[in-house]
C-alpha cells in the first residue's frame, strides 16, 4: 500500500488560530495531502491521508514546531486517498463538549492506561467502562461490557451521565474513545463532577488495536472512523460482527447516510437493501423529492414509484 493515513491530536497553545489555519491549508495543500484539521488556541485535532513520502514530510514538519515536537501520530497503511478534500478549520474547540466552564486536559485529565493496563480493567468486574463515543459509532462495533451512551453528539454526553449517576456512583471508571482526545476532556470533566477513580485508554481504540499483547482482544465489530473507509478492523485475535441491517437485522458492518438530505441518519444496509429501499432509513425519507440514491442511479419516477408502492406495502404490513 502506497497511501498512510494519520490520526493525531496534541492539547497545546495556539495563539492565533485563524492564521494557523490558513497557513497550515496551504502546506497541506503543497504536499498533496487531503484531510479534516480543526485548529482552536487549546491545540490541534486532525486526520489525514497522503502517500507515504507525503505523510513523512507532514510527520516531519509538524515534530520541527516546538508546540508539536511530541505529538503522536497513529499511522493505518491505504491503498488510496481517504479524503476526497483538503480542510483546517478554526474552532472554538478542537473537541466539542460546550461545556460553561471547560476543562484544560493538560491540568485535569483521567489516568492514562497502557493497552495491557486497559485490557485488565476489560476483566474487572468492579470497573464500569464507558464508550465515549457516539450510538452510532457504538453499534458498529465496542469492547465488551461497555456502557452506550444513547447519545449522537459528544456534547449531549455530560447531560447523560449526570442522568444515569446511579450506575457509576463507588465504581472504578475507565472511558475510551477512537483516538483518545475525546476521552481526554471526558474524564477531566468526570474528575471536576466528583468521580475519584477516573481512567482512559491511552492513544484509544486505534492503539489498542495494534498494540503487540492486547491485538485487540474484546473488541467486537468494527472501529467507525470519519473518513471514506467507514471502518476499520481493531480485533486481531476472535473477530466478529456485531452490527445489524436495519431493515432485516442480518449481520452488516456496512454504512450509509439516508438518501433524504434532510434526515442523513447514518444507518447500517446491505447492497441490496439500499437498492430495494432507495438508499432510505424509512418510506417518508424514501419518498422524499430530493432522494440523493434515487438521483445518482437516474432512477426513472414509474421505477421510484414501483418501489415506494413495496416499500409502503412493506412499511404496512411490518
Amino acid at each position: 500500500m502506497d497511501y498512510r493515513v494519520l490520526l493525531y491530536y496534541k492539547y497545546t497553545t495556539i495563539e492565533d488560530p485563524e492564521t494557523f489555519a490558513v497557513d497550515h491549508l496551504a502546506f497541506c495543500k503543497a504536499h498533496n495531502l487531503k484531510g479534516r484539521i480543526l485548529v482552536s488556541t487549546e491545540g490541534i485535532n486532525g486526520t489525514l491521508s497522503g502517500t507515504k513520502e507525503e505523510t513523512d514530510q507532514y510527520i516531519e514538519h509538524m515534530h520541527a514546531d516546538e508546540r508539536f515536537k511530541d505529538m503522536v501520530f497513529k499511522i493505518d497503511e491505504a491503498d488510496g486517498h481517504a479524503f476526497k478534500k483538503m480542510h483546517v478549520r478554526p474552532r472554538k474547540e478542537i473537541v466539542a463538549l460546550d461545556l460553561e466552564e471547560d476543562v484544560d486536559p493538560r491540568q485535569t485529565t483521567g489516568k492514562y492506561l497502557s493497552p495491557s493496563e486497559f485490557k485488565e480493567a476489560l476483566e474487572d468486574d468492579d470497573t464500569v467502562i464507558i464508550d465515549a463515543r457516539n450510538d452510532y459509532e457504538f453499534d458498529l462495533g465496542h469492547f465488551r461490557g461497555a456502557i452506550r451512551p444513547d447519545i449522537t453528539r459528544f456534547r449531549d454526553l455530560p447531560d447523560w451521565i449526570k442522568n444515569h449517576e446511579d450506575m457509576l456512583e463507588g465504581k472504578k471508571i475507565v472511558t475510551y474513545c477512537t483516538g483518545g482526545i475525546r476521552c481526554e476532556k471526558f474524564s477531566g470533566w468526570l474528575i471536576k463532577e466528583g468521580f475519584e477513580d477516573v481512567a482512559q485508554l491511552h492513544g484509544g481504540i486505534a492503539t489498542y488495536g495494534k498494540d503487540p499483547e492486547t491485538r485487540g482482544q474484546y473488541w467486537d465489530g468494527k472501529m467507525y472512523v470519519f473518513d471514506e473507509r467507514i471502518s476499520v478492523d481493531v480485533n486481531h485475535v476472535d473477530r466478529t460482527v456485531i452490527g445489524k441491517e436495519w431493515f432485516d437485522g442480518t449481520p452488516c458492518e456496512r454504512y450509509i447516510n439516508c438518501s433524504n438530505p434532510e434526515c442523513n441518519k447514518q444507518i447500517l444496509v446491505s447492497e441490496e437493501n439500499e437498492a430495494k429501499y432507495l438508499g432510505a432509513c424509512s418510506y417518508d425519507c424514501a419518498k422524499h423529492e430530493r432522494n440523493r440514491y434515487v438521483a445518482k442511479h437516474h432512477i426513472s419516477n414509474e421505477e421510484w414509484q414501483r418501489r415506494l408502492e413495496n416499500f409502503d406495502q412493506e412499511h404496512q404490513n411490518a
